[in-house]
């Protein structure tokens, strides 16, 4: 039987340089739940290293939590990546700081924190997360989808590091599985903003690098299950599964 799953596909964690250290692994699954979220993905800047902590603190919980990573191409583009499995997330982790260089300064960029279930810190990750790989577009596009990953070009209607603000065009038959737009926009805007990507499924997310902006966005989709395999068909439109703008 379908029903209406709340999902945010975009939260970051203390391991990402712009956001606050108090986004721990258990305090996002508390405030994820607090804010009846039934679906969120862990997408912090280039890495994946507190996704297995969030999995854990969600734990024996009501909430399903997606590996992911939010991916800086060459082109500066930035776009979530989400996995239905920690040894996928692994393999995209590898391919990226392969393709990453340069070394975080924690007085201009912030803090990057490994931190477990239990608040504990586990390491300082000193490469550049902020910083872009140098893959292309398209390169990394297919390196997720051959992972078996979904591909969600992050908030389209920003002005700096969105497909659209350095590409300046979406082509049709760029294999992105859905786009994301802020709450700024929202989804209803965004149909009539962008009418040219009516193929498209559109999502929203909180993006949040802060606890209190966890669910303050978030889509409503209609599936059996909270499974990768039921994401593809409902932003593919199939089988009565689908986002509901």
């Amino acid at each position: 039987m379908l029903k209406v799953f709340h999902c945010d596909f975009h939260i970051h964690t203390c391991l990402s340089p712009c956001a606050e250290l108090d986004m721990h692994p258990r305090a996002i699954a508390e405030k994820a739940l607090a804010a009846k979220l039934d679906v969120i993905a862990i997408c912090d800047h280039n890495s994946s290293e507190n996704v297995p902590y969030v999995i854990t603190a969600s734990q024996g919980k009501n909430l399903k939590v997606f590996p992911g990573m939010e991916i800086t191409t060459i082109e500066e583009v930035h776009f979530v990546a989400i996995f239905d499995s920690m040894s996928a997330l692994e393999s995209m982790q590898e391919y990226v700081y392969r393709h990453l260089t340069g070394e975080n300064d924690e007085k201009r960029f912030g803090v990057q924190a490994v931190v477990n279930e239990k608040g504990e810190v586990e390491a300082i990750n000193e490469k550049l997360l902020i910083g872009a790989t140098d893959i292309s577009l398209n390169v990394l596009l297919d390196y997720v989808h051959n992972l078996n990953g979904l591909a969600i070009a992050a908030h389209i209607d920003r002005e700096s590091f969105s497909v659209l603000s350095q590409l300046g065009f979406i082509d049709k038959d760029m294999p992105f599985d859905a786009l994301e737009v802020t709450p700024f926009t929202g989804l209803a805007q965004a149909r009539i903003f962008y009418p040219e990507l009516e193929n498209y499924s559109f999502i929203t997310s909180s993006d949040a690098h802060y606890l209190k902006d966890i669910g303050t966005a978030l889509t409503k989709i209609m599936l059996e299950e909270p499974t990768l395999t039921e994401l593809k068909m409902a932003f593919s439109r199939q089988n009565g599964r689908r986002i509901l703008e």
